[in-house]
C-alpha cells in the first residue's frame, strides 16, 4: 500500500512537472480586448470560449479582460489604439475600418455573398488571408474572422417585396458612402444617421425605414416603430478579432499560436450563436407583430442588376483587385 501511494505521488509530481515546464513559455498576462456590443451578444459566447481556451493552454497565465458596450471608447479609436502599441485587442466590424484599410470596402458592397455558407468560404480561405495581410500592412493582426451578419431592412410605409417598392421609402443608413450609394441606386431617400439617434427618428417618422440584422432590430425594440420587415439581405459584414501588430511582435510563437487557436475556437461558437440568435430573433419579431416578408431569388436578382452602378462607382477607390479576389472566390465556394 505505502509503496502504491509513494508511486501514485512520485507520478502526479512528475505530471505537475511537465504541465509547469509547459506552461514556461508562456508569461503571466492580462490582454485589454474592447468591443462596441453588450455581453449578451454573441461576441460575449466567443470571448468566453476564448478565456477558456487561454486558461486551458496557458495554465491561466494568459487572461483576456473584456470592455462591453463601448464602456472603454468606441472601435475605431481602440483600433487607432491597436496600431499605435498601447491597446492589445479590439472585436470591430470592417466597416469603420475603411478609412485605415481601403480594401475593407468590398465587404460593404451590396449583394455581396448570398449566404454564411458563402461568407465563411471566402474568410476563411485564400480571400481572408488576403485581408489579413493587408490589415498587417496597417499594423493589426486578425486573428479569426467572427459574424456580425446579414443586414435587413424595416419601414413603416409599405412591405418591400420588389425594386420599386423601394421608391422614396426614408431610409437611415450608416454614416458610410458605400451604403448612401446602395440605397439612393435602390430609390429610396437616404438619410445617414448615428444608431443613437434612430429610434427617435422612426417613432417621429423622420425617417421612415432603418436596416439592421435580426438581432439588433430586436434589441433596439425597432419592432415598436415599424410595422413592416423585409428579408432583403442586402449586405454581410464580418467582425473581425484584431491584435496590434506591435505588442504582438513581443509575443513568443508560442504565446501567438495559443492566441490563434482561441480565436479561431471562439469563432466557431460565436457564428453559430449569431446564427441561432438571429433566426430566434426574427421568430420573435413575427410574434410581436411584424409583417415580414421573404425577397424572391428573381427580385434578389433584380436588385442586384439595379445596385451595379454602386460597384462601377466605388471599385476604384477600393481597389479592383480586392474586389476580385472575393468574386474569384465567391466562383469557387458556387463551384462556378
Amino acid at each position: 500500500m505505502f509503496k502504491r501511494r509513494t508511486l501514485v505521488s512520485v507520478l502526479a509530481s512528475a505530471s505537475l512537472l511537465v504541465a509547469t515546464s509547459a506552461f514556461a513559455q508562456f508569461a503571466d498576462r492580462t490582454i485589454k480586448f474592447t468591443n462596441g456590443v453588450n455581453e449578451d451578444h454573441p461576441v460575449g459566447v466567443g470571448v468566453k470560449k476564448m478565456q477558456e481556451v487561454l486558461a486551458a493552454k496557458t495554465g491561466g497565465k494568459m487572461k483576456i479582460q473584456a470592455f462591453w458596450g463601448g464602456a472603454a471608447g468606441g472601435d475605431l479609436p481602440a483600433t487607432q489604439a491597436l496600431r499605435a502599441g498601447t491597446q492589445e485587442m479590439v472585436c470591430t466590424s470592417s466597416s469603420p475600418l475603411v478609412g485605415i484599410v481601403k480594401e475593407l470596402g468590398v465587404f460593404d458592397l451590396p449583394f455581396l455573398f448570398a449566404n454564411e455558407k458563402e461568407a465563411d468560404a471566402v474568410l476563411d480561405g485564400p480571400a481572408g488571408a488576403y485581408f489579413n495581410k493587408k490589415l498587417e500592412e496597417a499594423g493589426l493582426v486578425n486573428l479569426a474572422y467572427w459574424e456580425n451578419g446579414f443586414r435587413n431592412l424595416t419601414n413603416s410605409k409599405r412591405p418591400v417585396a420588389k425594386v420599386e417598392d423601394f421608391d422614396g421609402v426614408k431610409v437611415r443608413v450608416m454614416q458610410n458612402n458605400i451604403f448612401l450609394d446602395t440605397f439612393k441606386t435602390l430609390g429610396t431617400n437616404a438619410v445617414p444617421m448615428a444608431f443613437g439617434e434612430v429610434f427617435t427618428a422612426l417613432e417621429t417618422k423622420t425617417i421612415d425605414g432603418q436596416e439592421n440584422p435580426f438581432v439588433t432590430i430586436e434589441t433596439s425594440k425597432f419592432n415598436e416603430v415599424q410595422k413592416y420587415l423585409s428579408v432583403t439581405r442586402h449586405a454581410y459584414t464580418p467582425f473581425l478579432v484584431l491584435y496590434s501588430k506591435k505588442l504582438w511582435d513581443q509575443l513568443s510563437p508560442a504565446e501567438q499560436a495559443v492566441l490563434r487557436e482561441a480565436a479561431v475556437e471562439g469563432q466557431k461558437v460565436q457564428r453559430a450563436a449569431n446564427r441561432s440568435l438571429n433566426e430566434k430573433s426574427l421568430a420573435s419579431l413575427k410574434t410581436k407583430g411584424m409583417q415580414v416578408n421573404e425577397i424572391t431569388p428573381a427580385e434578389q436578382r433584380r436588385m442586384f442588376e439595379k445596385v451595379k452602378p454602386v460597384y462601377d462607382k466605388n471599385v476604384p477607390t477600393i481597389g479592383a483587385e480586392p474586389v476580385n479576389v472575393v468574386l474569384d472566390a465567391l466562383k469557387k465556394a458556387r463551384g462556378s
